[in-house]
């Protein structure tokens, strides 16, 4: 029951990110760079919380794993845009640093799910 609590609250954790970077994206001015900016964060970002609502539906162990490690892969995809965000000075620094550490917090727990279903 506490891995259906875990994945329940981890879902809706990954939703509100998902919510979270399409604010941020929206809060971006609108020039042909940052619309390929927004464009790839928005992607990456929302592609997290679905591949992971997969993954809890998955009909394999294999299958289960192979979405886990694309929802880690998204976020550390997801890292590298709120970097350039940041650098470009696109974005106000202490809501994109909340962000940010939301995003290495679900990229660690994304890492440390991939690793356990190795060991099974």
């Amino acid at each position: 029951m506490l891995n259906k609590e875990f994945a329940k609250t981890l879902e809706q954790r990954t939703l509100d990110f998902s919510i979270d970077v399409i604010k941020l994206s929206a809060t971006i001015s609108n020039s042909t760079e940052t619309k390929i900016v927004r464009n790839q964060i928005t992607k990456c970002a929302t592609s997290i919380g679905a591949n992971y609502r997969e993954a809890n539906r998955s009909r394999s162990r294999a299958d289960f794993r192979n979405k886990i490690k694309i929802c880690e892969s998204e976020a550390s995809e997801t890292q590298y845009w709120l970097l350039i965000i940041s650098r470009m000075e696109w974005a106000k620094p202490e809501y994109l640093n909340r962000i940010y550490n939301e995003c290495s917090e679900l990229l660690a727990l994304f890492t440390k799910i991939a690793k356990s279903t190795n060991a099974g």
